[in-house]
């Protein structure tokens, strides 16, 4: 029978398959359209599940930030051509902010069918490598920030203040703001010294005290080395402590503290998320 280039058309449209499947769909079902719907459905997700051993180490962090909580996910995908596709940024863009207005983890089966679907378009592999909702109060403010155009690197910062009245203070918001860029321009490891992982922090100690020996040194200088040592690598390290981006001479902790006394009130960074495409999870 002879098919239509007007119906082929409309099945391509609403199932985003190429126009030659569409037309031998359409040829298949007889011109049925919810029957050749129903077909190129079935050789989408056979053709999903041959793409499914495929590397993805390519791909792009989305954020979203709600009035409760805010967002952050890593989708992955083959190639760095799909990671700027605009299907592929409506895919996580609408995981993100369906995060945000549901507080579903990104493990949450829906999203997998969203991207199972998305495969079937896009006709690549993909999958939700990781993601994180953060909740805040009345009391907290939680900025994001997409690094490049590329959404490579993608940030959340929270900020805690004293009083409610605070957060919508322009000078909390912007340094709020600052910090999420700061986390991206220098990837800390953890929030301050206080929260740094215990062991990490004990295998770096004796890795300074064994280097400090080695010096020959008495026995009170070397455990002063090591001391130092220590201290200036959790300097490093640890948001709290980093010379803050737009004034290192001060700490982030420092510029929080005096940003407090300028508003009239305490101005805390109280966590962050940081993404790296394809990085360790």
């Amino acid at each position: 029978m002879e098919i239509k280039a007007s119906d082929v058309k409309k099945l391509r449209e609403k199932t985003g398959a190429g126009m030659m499947d569409c037309k031998k769909a359409l040829s298949e079902a007889g011109g049925d359209f919810a029957k050749a719907e129903k077909i190129l459905k079935e050789l989408g997700l056979a053709a999903a599940a041959k793409r499914g051993g495929r590397a993805t180490n390519e791909g792009r962090v989305f954020t979203h930030v709600g009035d409760a909580r805010a967002a952050i996910v890593e989708v992955s995908c083959e190639t760095d051509f799909v990671a700027r596709n605009d299907d592929f940024a409506r895919l996580g863009a609408s995981i993100v902010q369906d995060m945000v207005e549901t507080g579903k983890p990104a493990i949450d089966p829906s999203y997998a069918a969203m991207v199972q679907d998305a495969i079937t378009t896009i006709k690549e592999n993909m999958a939700i490598r990781r993601g994180e909702v953060m909740e805040r109060d009345e009391h907290e403010l939680i900025c994001d920030y997409i690094h490049g155009e590329s959404g490579r690197i993608g940030v959340l910062a929270k900020v805690r203040t004293s009083d409610p009245s605070l957060v919508a203070n322009p000078d909390v918001k912007a340094f709020a703001f600052d910090v999420a860029l700061h986390v991206a321009a220098f990837r800390p490891s953890y929030l301050s010294t206080e929260t740094a992982d215990a062991v990490y922090v004990r295998d770096q100690e004796e890795i300074f005290v064994a280097q400090a020996k080695a010096l020959g040194k008495p026995e009170n200088v070397t455990t002063g080395i090591a001391a130092g040592k220590l201290k200036k690598h959790l300097a490093e390290i640890c948001l709290a402590e980093q010379g803050f981006v737009k004034d290192e001479k001060r700490s982030v902790a420092q510029v929080a503290k005096d940003l407090g006394k300028q508003v009239g009130g305490t101005v805390e960074v109280t966590g962050f998320v940081y993404y790296m495409v394809g990085e360790e999870a």
